[in-house]
């Protein structure tokens, strides 16, 4: 669902639920967040979400472990430590049953790698296959990294290359090549756990903290400028691309989702340049298990990105967090 017509269906929980009203929860309802956090004791915090979307390659166990690789993100850009996740499994009773065994297995192994389990889950049968995983974590309730919190000065680091919407669609119409395509699931099957804990461990000199996920580079960098009340400037040149990226976006492999993005954020950016629509398409390309996107002290974030890259986790500066407008995007 684009990002207008999800605002537009959330609107009226706002009038159920009232934050004031449920002081344990300390993310989910006054602002939006990658999951929501309840609160146990002055020592721990439960981290809840929920993900799951219809394949994004053929291949079912990659298409399993990039659904769980996804899932988890959420949990790694609260700061917090997975301990279980449920499958949610949609199946067609038209494919063999051996093709959703395999789309189980790769999401298990996922989870296994990240240091957690499966513990159940909930199957139905539909016409498209879809799955992903409800996950729960652990954060301590002093430590949550939110979108909100950037600061005026901050370094903007990204964790992963983007591109996945382009390559994957450009897959799906045979004009990828299979290099391409490997990257694009490697990328997409790493899972940020690593990545995630040095940036955790780096609080309190990482102020905010998400990841580029559906709504793109700039929608979700978005949020989090809107929730730190202020805005954030990347440079494209310093932006990570997966192989091929953009070849295929300069030859129209780009995504409807994108084109959402694009017509929902667009009005909330400032270009320090003509840009190309191959280009645009980049910037507000969706994303399948993407990066973390964090905003960093400027003092520390040489020390953490080098620390992300001594882990063997990719690193690069992209940009800054500026005094501006609440949510404005600056693009160089």
């Amino acid at each position: 669902m684009g990002p207008k017509a999800l605002a537009q269906v959330l609107r009226p929980l706002s009038g159920i639920f009232a934050a004031g009203d449920h002081p344990s929860l300390l993310a989910g309802l006054d602002s939006p967040d990658d999951a929501l956090v309840w609160k146990l004791d002055d020592e721990r915090a439960l981290v809840q979400t929920a993900d799951f979307f219809a394949p994004v390659v053929d291949d079912p166990h990659a298409y399993g472990a990039i659904a769980a690789a996804n899932a988890l993100s959420d949990i790694y850009a609260m700061g917090a430590t997975p301990l279980f996740a449920l499958n949610l499994v949609a199946f067609p009773d038209t494919v063999d049953s051996g093709v959703l065994a395999e789309i189980l297995r790769g999401g298990a192994e996922k989870v296994k790698e990240a240091g957690a389990v499966i513990a159940g889950g909930h199957t139905i049968t539909d016409k498209e296959p879809k799955y992903g995983l409800a996950v729960t974590g652990l954060v301590h309730p002093a430590r949550i990294l939110k979108k909100g919190g950037a600061r005026p000065g901050d370094v903007l680091l990204l964790t992963k290359p983007l591109g996945t919407g382009i390559v994957t669609t450009a897959a799906q119409r045979d004009r990828a090549t299979a290099e391409q395509l490997e990257a694009a699931v490697a990328s997409m099957s790493r899972l940020s756990a690593v990545a995630g804990r040095i940036l955790a461990e780096a609080y309190p000199a990482v102020h905010a903290l998400t990841d580029i996920t559906g709504f793109s580079l700039v929608g979700h960098a978005h949020e989090m400028a809107h929730l730190s009340g202020c805005a954030l400037r990347f440079t494209w040149d310093a932006l990570p691309l997966l192989p091929g990226a953009l070849e295929l976006a300069r030859a129209g492999m780009v995504t409807g989702g994108g084109q959402r993005n694009l017509d929902h954020y667009g009005e909330r950016v400032e270009y320090g340049r003509s840009f190309e629509l191959w280009e645009l398409a980049v910037l507000f390309d969706p994303q399948t298990s993407g990066p973390l996107l964090a905003a960093v002290d400027s003092a520390k974030a040489e020390t953490v990105a080098d620390r992300l890259r001594a882990q063997g986790q990719p690193a690069w500066i992209v940009g800054e967090a500026v005094a501006g407008p609440a949510g404005a995007i600056e693009l160089a």
